[in-house]
């Protein structure tokens, strides 16, 4: 298979809701799994989607050992993956979604340099509001390597951002602490220090990584962090 037929595959799988088996074998490398997600990002813009930002995946040791993986990776948020905080997550059949409590980052300014600071991201942030993502794989049962969810956007879904915007000198982001529950069950917690040491530490990564590959952060953009707790 070449890196337009892998593409072509996932995105079929996302409109039929039908995944597919695992595509590590076919991708060498993690520049080739980019490159598949890199396609499919075009297509989706060519057909009328909105980039708004992006979300850092694996930053969680708890969620690296549950797939298998051990480095982070990033995908690309749409307009039409953004959910209203009092609104309903959309079911899509064949998605597999699982939850992920976050913080995510509301970027005041653009950060285009490769070689960035933890200063400038800083001074880049507009506010920090809890989030959470809904993840979901295009790979049959969750069948995934690292390259498999790169090509796979990052094995994203949806996102909904909390109502409590905080600026950042009135948070406290290494200490804060995570609790989801069903019901009354606590299903996942953490902390943030759990998101690469600080969830700041995931945004400089991803600036950085972001400005080398040609689509550098840009104001307005949201940024998820990564999971604070184990996904459910």
């Amino acid at each position: 298979m070449t890196l337009d037929d892998i593409a072509r595959a996932l995105r079929e799988a996302d409109a039929t809701g039908a995944p597919i088996l695992p595509v590590r074998d076919e991708l060498a490398t993690a520049e080739d799994a980019y490159a598949v997600q890199e396609i499919n990002t075009a297509a989706r813009l060519a057909a009328g989607g909105r980039l708004v930002g992006r979300k850092i995946g694996l930053t969680n040791p708890a969620v690296q050992r549950q797939l298998g993986v051990d480095q982070p990776d990033y995908g690309m948020l749409f307009a039409d993956m953004d959910v209203p905080h009092d609104g309903e997550i959309p079911f899509v059949a064949g998605a597999q979604m699982k939850a992920e409590a976050e913080l995510a980052f509301i970027l005041g300014r653009p950060l285009t340099a490769p070689d960035c600071t933890m200063a400038e991201v800083i001074r880049a942030v507009e506010y920090v509001v809890p989030s959470l993502e809904i993840v979901g794989s295009r790979i049959a049962n969750w069948d995934i390597r690292f390259v498999d969810t790169v090509a796979d956007n990052a094995s994203s879904a949806f996102f909904t951002l909390g109502p409590s915007a905080r600026r950042l000198d009135g948070a406290d982001l290494l200490d804060c602490r995570m609790q989801m529950r069903c019901g009354d069950q606590v299903v996942s917690e953490g902390s943030g220090r759990a998101c690469l040491g600080s969830p700041l530490n995931a945004l400089l990564w991803l600036a950085r990584v972001m400005a080398r590959a040609g689509r550098p952060l840009g104001e307005g953009d949201v940024v998820l962090s990564g999971a604070l707790g184990p996904m459910v």
